[in-house]
């Protein structure tokens, strides 16, 4: 079993979005671990607020089937991969890490680089996986989200996913 975390993202009807991504990936892998969520704004480009966050789930699965798995997840959320890749979008949902992996496999590269480049990403993260440590500098996330010093803001709002509340920290 592979120990994998995703960052889930969405700026249109983000609550909406979000908890049909959970009930999906729920019924696809089983029990989840899931970060508060946080809105953000819009980062490389002018839009609605974001809401994010991370889930940690186990699976044996191959590493292309999940991301395939992915990929139809949110394409049946109106995913349009028409768009730039800076846009609003229904769902984002992309694969972080996937146990200690670093490089590329199956065309995902792990650890996602975005992990130390964007709060959103980096900030639930080291709230599921403080002590779990970045392949890439060998620190812990925590010690990375303490070490973070760009301008993005973030805040963590309430949201409930089933009988879950998910208010930040």
């Amino acid at each position: 079993m592979s120990f994998i975390t995703l960052s889930l993202g969405s700026n249109q009807q983000p609550k909406r979005y979000l908890t049909l991504a959970l009930d999906a990936l729920s019924e696809h892998f089983g029990e989840l671990t899931l970060s508060p969520v946080y809105e953000s704004e819009a980062v490389g480009f002018d839009g609605d607020n974001f809401l994010n966050m991370v889930v940690a789930l186990q699976s044996d699965m191959p590493l292309w089937c999940i991301r395939d798995v992915l990929k139809a997840i949110e394409d049946q959320n109106g995913r349009d991969r028409s768009q730039k890749r800076f846009s609003g979008r229904t769902l984002d949902i992309d694969i972080l890490t996937c146990d200690d992996l670093s490089g590329e496999f199956d065309g995902v590269v792990l650890p996602r680089p975005e992990i130390t480049e964007n709060a959103f990403v980096l900030k639930p993260l080291a709230d599921i996986c403080p002590l779990q440590l970045d392949p890439v500098s060998g620190k812990s996330y925590a010690t990375l989200w303490q070490q973070y010093d760009r301008p993005q803001r973030l805040w963590p709002i309430e949201f409930h996913w089933h009988d879950q509340a998910l208010s930040g920290r």
